[in-house]
């Protein structure tokens, strides 16, 4: 997988593009660099005004399962081990108006080490 280029590597390209007042497509073939990375780059400077890489953002939307439900599903297993996972679903989204999948919903006890209690009738 690819790597991003180093501070280092912006900040000297950007300097020598003040310095210079040569063109980016010059400057990207000086420094091995593709001319849509040069460009890339300059833009980010004029619009955050630093030369180093701006943080990266987490992407996508925030997780549903927030310490408090998990607090929520601990307790209600501890309370009735039995309950299925759309009775845990129900309570879940009945209480803190959260609402997962029953997949969802079982990748959570399994991270957090839950197991819930067999049903005898099944077997």
């Amino acid at each position: 997988m690819p790597r991003a280029y180093s501070d280092d590597l912006r900040c000297k390209l950007l300097q020598a593009y003040e310095r210079a007042g040569i063109g980016l497509e010059q400057l990207a073939e000086q420094f091995g660099v593709s001319y849509g990375f040069t460009k890339k780059i300059r833009r980010q400077q004029l619009r955050l005004g630093q030369m180093e890489r701006p943080v990266q953002r987490v992407h996508g939307p925030m997780s549903r399962v927030t310490d408090a439900v998990k607090q929520y599903l601990r307790q209600q297993l501890q309370d009735q081990p039995d309950l299925t996972l759309a009775e845990l679903g129900q309570r879940l989204e009945q209480h803190l108006q959260v609402k997962l999948r029953k997949t969802r919903l079982c990748l959570e006890l399994q991270r957090l080490g839950l197991r819930r209690k067999k049903n005898a009738a099944r077997q």
